[in-house]
């Protein structure tokens, strides 16, 4: 009889064995003081997850991303914990994936923001080979390794089902959702002390650059949700409340540069509405930048005399902007500014390897550019800036190969909301160039792409995009032919 019922219930047996194995294993690692490695079963959950449902676990990262921690595993090597290990862990099955099925649509490798990505990723690596400190410059490829293939080359593929990028969506914005009511109630009570709103949203993002910055990232996107066609009802109106809680959060995160991008996105829509070519926009913005370079003397004296220092009141931290002259914050960028600079100039080509400038920057600075918040010591983040930092770190083709990312992919987004035969795919496109655009020029001032806060969602709004010029019908053209082997979707 007990081994009629072992057959019936062999896999119950075999399920609570392993489980009481899990459990005795974890509690004697626990009494050896080996913490990480009780995490282990955890890890095989994630794996079988990745396995089974390989989307689901693309948006399970992007809502936990919001809530991730750094926690130094071992010394001297930090990771946001628990995504970047789901990470790596997805990186790798996606490899296997392909490899195994040799599926990948290859329309996406073709596509020119595609192959942008992957000359600066080659050309990372070879930056890593002559750096300056080879350790650092290799850690940092690998890290944004396994932060593009699953959120841009995956996700380009998973986004072909569209109902898939509005779930990505949801995901992420349901924890920043969180982290902002979590900041603003910690704000309030605290508006007399600025240096205390600027850690409200601590410990889930470093500062309140970032945190604006991905605030400012969210808000197109979530316009558009709220009158698109698929949002209906209480959909709509959760939609609605989603973007006022960012509007609250934008504010309150009393982030200047955020601010300006989230400004700089509707001028650009306007244009965009007004019928403009990309072409006239890149030389409109090329033509900005002459004037200054010829008249900076002029405009560098009239911002010299403005000594409005950050405030928590709107209108002095508006006008604070400008102060070049007493704001830390301020000095600070202009002190890493010049520091890069000065460090690019002895390797114009190659550059000093990726993610070595805040290690080697302190030689470089200058007495007479130094401000209260200057640091020798290398903790206070790197070149501030999403352009200057890769000109230092991998020389001229490495800033041409970001700018080129970001160009191709601004322009994709506009020819898809103007050749797109269907509205709701245009209006998409148009929504998620706009978010894209607020952290193009938030570049301006901060680089955020080395962590995986700002890196996920940037990432994945990009694989929108390409997404939709790749898979979208286009207006007097046919239909796209179905390819079932090229989809990842085992759902």
């Amino acid at each position: 009889m007990s081994c009629r019922w072992l057959q019936e219930n062999k896999a119950a047996v075999i399920a609570v064995a392993v489980t009481l194995l899990f459990a005795i294993a974890n509690s004697m690692l626990l009494l050896k003081d080996f913490y990480y490695l009780s995490l282990l079963p955890l890890a095989g959950l994630v794996l079988l997850l990745f396995i089974t449902r390989f989307e689901t676990g693309l948006l399970c990262m992007a809502l936990l991303t919001p809530f991730a921690i750094d926690i130094a595993l071992v010394p001297k090597m930090e990771l946001s914990m628990p995504v970047e290990p789901m990470m790596i862990l997805f990186t790798l099955m996606f490899f296997f994936r392909v490899l195994a099925s040799r599926s990948y649509d290859l329309r996406l490798l073709r596509h020119p923001v595609s192959i942008a990505l992957l000359l600066s990723m080659a050309w990372m690596l070879i930056t890593s080979c002559t750096s300056s400190i080879p350790l650092v410059s290799f850690k940092y490829w690998l890290a944004r390794l396994w932060f593009v293939v699953p959120f841009f080359f995956a996700a380009a593929q998973i986004f072909r089902d569209k109902k898939r990028i509005r779930q990505f969506f949801w995901c992420y914005a349901i924890g920043l959702i969180a982290v902002v009511c979590l900041a603003t109630a910690k704000t309030v009570g605290n508006f007399s002390d600025l240096q205390t709103l600027h850690r409200v949203m601590r410990p889930f993002y470093n500062d309140h650059t970032a945190y604006g910055c991905v605030i400012a990232l969210f808000l197109p996107a979530a316009f558009y949700f709220i009158f698109s066609r698929g949002s209906k009802g209480w959909a709509r109106l959760l939609f609605l409340g989603i973007f006022a809680l960012l509007i609250v959060g934008l504010f309150f995160s009393y982030c200047r540069a955020a601010w300006l991008s989230v400004l700089g996105a509707i001028g650009v829509y306007v244009l965009i509405r007004m019928g403009m070519k990309v072409k006239w926009m890149v030389l409109l913005f090329g033509l900005g930048v002459a004037v200054f370079f010829t008249y900076q003397s002029d405009v560098l004296y009239k911002l010299g005399k403005n000594h409005q220092d950050s405030s928590y009141d709107l209108a002095g931290q508006i006008k604070s902007i400008s102060n070049i002259s007493t704001d830390a914050s301020n000095l600070e960028r202009l002190n890493r500014w010049a520091s890069a600079i000065r460090m690019w100039k002895e390797q114009p080509l190659l550059g000093c390897g990726p993610g070595t400038y805040q290690f080697l920057y302190a030689s470089y600075q200058r007495s007479y550019q130094l401000s209260t918040i200057s640091t020798n010591a290398g903790n206070l983040g790197n070149a501030h800036s999403e352009y200057i930092g890769p000109l230092t770190e991998q020389g001229v083709p490495g800033v041409i190969l970001v700018v080129c990312i970001f160009m191709t992919t601004f322009a994709t987004g506009v020819r898809v909301y103007r050749t797109a035969k269907d509205k709701q795919v245009a209006n998409m496109a148009l929504a998620f160039t706009l978010s894209l655009l607020t952290y193009y020029i938030h570049g301006v001032f901060n680089n955020f792409l080395d962590t995986d806060k700002l890196s996920v969602p940037f990432w994945a709004f990009t694989a929108v995009i390409v997404a939709l010029d790749v898979y979208s019908e286009k207006k007097n053209s046919s239909p796209l032919p179905h390819n079932s082997d090229s989809s990842t979707d085992e759902e």
